[in-house]
């Protein structure tokens, strides 16, 4: 199965998304912040990053256009409540447009998030 990446700030989702991909057979490591899932995915072959947008050590467009730069091949995941600046723009919107493969609005079923986890990998 693969190796997963999961990226959020918030404890709660990540164990619970930790619990879904697992159930699933996938390996999983979490990380509460961007530099922490930098050294994770440099350190061993990832298959996904999920990540969330809004954290407070560095967002997730600037991690997403980091993981592009040094492999643009990485599958990528963004997550977010939404939100944007005055809205005048979408984060999940940027997340696509800097190279998240696929975005998921919160809140978002756990249905929702296999699918869109087997679709980035390829398994449909």
């Amino acid at each position: 199965m693969a190796k997963i990446i999961i990226i959020d700030d918030d404890e709660a989702m990540r164990s619970m998304l930790h619990e879904a991909m697992s159930d699933l057979g996938h390996e999983i490591v979490e990380t509460a912040s961007s530099d922490d899932a930098m050294k994770a995915f440099r350190k061993d072959v990832t298959s996904l990053i999920i990540t969330d947008i809004v954290m407070p050590d560095k967002n997730g467009i600037d991690l997403i256009m980091e993981l592009k730069r040094e492999c643009p091949e990485a599958k990528i995941i963004a997550m977010s409540g939404g939100g944007g600046i005055e809205g005048r723009f979408d984060y999940l919107a940027i997340a696509k447009l800097v190279g998240a493969g696929t975005v998921l609005k919160k809140p978002f079923t756990i249905k929702e998030l296999r699918e869109r986890v087997s679709h980035v990998l390829g398994d449909s």
